[in-house]
């Protein structure tokens, strides 16, 4: 009976144990969010006025003048007096010329929608077919004999950097960690950096490994031309390079485990048209906090799904940038780094690929990497890695057209590559649940059909988490994270596509410097200040994503009105995750 009372008050202590962890929680949030709205951060919210936004804004004023002006006319029923007559004129308005052009939009956006739901289920049967039929990039039999010294090929490592305060010391030590013959090695340190600090901080950890014998040097560019193409063009113009048949490039927060060019520079020997091998990114801090769990689930299907399958089918995708090899030769051949995008490791991709060479991608070859951890990051380096490919398509697609490629490889290149991945998907997941799906609740007669808003959207998300499984209870977070995101993509997509406003702006992701699965324990005392200081600033507000919760959170209770299930709890929610992240309350911070 003790026992029993025993555990009863244990029980009991853990329910109210919970509710006031709940309660305190919830205050939190609240007083986050009064922060948010009456004291909001002026240097990191500040946005400029684009077009997308007073569109956007337009779009949310009429939504709210018809919701008031139809709730209006019908609290007056007198058929003949000027409201009522003002409302019929609308109605007629309304089906004759608007209604026919939502629908057409949106039937549209409709078959752009299943067109790219088509090709991620194709790309998810190529990756099952590879998975049962168990094909694996192999290493040829005559491949570097990795024990015999003498056999092994001269590799150059780059690590380009740009005040990389968190992290420089990390990359530095994982290359110079390599198993590979030191008289065989060369590791370029390209550091770009304009802080006089940072540049101390960076050679004094490239002095101390050249002390223990690391074939190491420092290389440091007063003017930060061409961005992260500019540092590589500029490290590859020195005469040594062309005594190194591979260059393997890691990003400041990558950190290669010491096998890694035993893993992939032996696929190189006798295979002279394969000119880079990619392999997949491992994340630190997938686990921090909701945004990188998102981020994991996305990035966890392009590299299991999107780029092994062209990799093994195509020969070709998209080179990421990090943790690859390239043979020199197809880098000279293909005309070396070019500074004309933000891309720079799809453009090379392209270029090397209209030249004839192949790419494979080792996708059980993994490096660790870093996420970003606050949407301010997150959202900048989306609107590079979605404004860069508008730029390239529109300076390659001649080459494309005139290439000797096979008709196929154009297809592929110009329509999935290009504009099914790169144009359409961003055009259709902003315009069709951001913009139509609201409006036509306040245009009945153009109502989108259940499958589109529901059935395919959930079907496809599930799709997407197949290769990250642990993932699967954020599957309905992921699906409003990313049509909430794809106001970014869109405007970012429409920036690169006809050069506006700052498409070339490249700015530096924020890292943490995280070296393993756990956080950082042991930090400086500067560095716990430095963070302490920065979780204390508020994330700044973010206009388009605030507007767009106003828009879908009165089409949802116009929904509810009209008594529209799925399409009310779609919007609600929709709104309320636009809501969320326009108050910067998403990521670290």
């Amino acid at each position: 009976m003790k026992q029993y009372v025993w555990v009863i008050l244990l029980k009991t202590w853990k329910v109210f144990s919970f509710i006031s962890l709940t309660i305190l929680a919830f205050r939190s949030f609240l007083k986050n969010v009064k922060k948010q709205i009456f004291f909001p951060s002026k240097k990191e919210g500040s946005e400029r006025r684009g077009k997308l936004l007073i569109f956007i804004r337009a779009v949310a004023l009429f939504s709210f003048l018809v919701y008031i002006f139809e709730a209006l006319t019908h609290l007056n029923a007198d058929v003949f007096d000027l409201p009522h007559k003002a409302y019929q004129a609308w109605l007629y308005f309304r089906v004759d010329y608007l209604a026919p052009l939502v629908i057409v939009l949106s039937r549209f956006c409709t078959v752009l929608f299943i067109i790219q739901s088509l090709d991620r289920f194709v790309l998810c049967l190529g990756c099952l077919w590879i998975k049962y039929k168990k094909l694996k990039p192999s290493i040829n039999d005559l491949a570097y004999d990795t024990e015999d010294p003498a056999n092994f090929p001269m590799v150059l490592v780059q690590i380009p950097m740009c005040n990389e305060r968190e992290v420089y010391a990390l990359s530095i030590s994982s290359a110079c960690k390599l198993d590979w013959p030191r008289e065989c090695l060369l590791i370029q340190v390209l550091d770009d950096s304009d802080e006089e600090r940072i540049q101390l901080l960076v050679q004094r950890e490239v002095s101390m490994w050249r002390q223990k014998g690391v074939n190491i040097i420092y290389k440091h560019r007063y003017h930060r031309t061409g961005y992260k193409a500019g540092n590589l063009n500029s490290a590859m113009s020195y005469d040594y390079v062309k005594n190194y048949k591979f260059v393997a490039i890691f990003d400041a927060d990558f950190q290669p485990n010491p096998d890694f060019l035993k893993l992939t520079v032996p696929h190189f020997k006798g295979n002279p048209e394969l000119g880079l091998v990619q392999v997949r990114w491992s994340f630190v801090n997938k686990d921090e906090n909701l945004l990188t769990r998102l981020q994991n689930i996305n990035l966890s299907f392009h590299f299991e799904v999107e780029q092994q399958v062209n990799g093994v089918f195509f020969n070709f995708f998209g080179f990421n940038g990090t943790a690859g090899v390239w043979r020199t030769k197809a880098l000279e051949d293909s005309g070396g780094w070019l500074e004309r995008t933000t891309v720079e490791d799809m453009d090379i991709a392209v270029r090397a690929h209209l030249k004839g060479w192949k790419f494979i991608f080792l996708n059980h070859v993994k490096v660790l990497c870093e996420l970003p951890e606050s949407y301010e990051t997150y959202k900048r380096q989306q609107y590079r890695w979605h404004s860069g490919p508008m730029q390239l398509f529109r300076l390659c697609l001649p080459n494309i057209i005139t290439s000797k490629i096979s008709i196929w490889k154009k297809f592929n290149l110009i329509f999935l590559f290009f504009l099914l991945r790169k144009l359409i998907l961003p055009f259709y997941s902003f315009t069709l649940f951001c913009i139509i799906l609201p409006l036509t609740m306040f245009i009945p007669e153009a109502e989108l059909p259940v499958y589109v808003i529901c059935y395919i959207p959930v079907f496809m998300s599930l799709l997407n988490i197949l290769p990250s499984p642990k993932s699967f209870p954020f599957i309905i977070p992921y699906l409003l994270f990313e049509n909430t995101i794809s106001v970014t993509k869109f405007s970012a997509m429409l920036s690169g596509l006809f050069h506006f406003g700052n498409a070339y702006e490249w700015v530096v992701t924020k890292k943490s410097g995280r070296t393993s699965e756990f956080l950082n324990m042991f930090e400086e005392n500067t560095d716990n200040e430095k963070t302490m200081k920065m979780k204390k600033k508020l994330n700044g507000i973010h206009k388009k994503e605030l507007a767009l919760a106003l828009l879908l959170l009165a089409a949802s209770a116009r929904s509810l009105l009209l008594a529209h299930g799925v399409h009310f709890y779609f919007l609600l929610f929709q709104g309320l995750s636009f809501f969320v992240v326009g108050l910067g309350l998403i990521g670290e911070h």
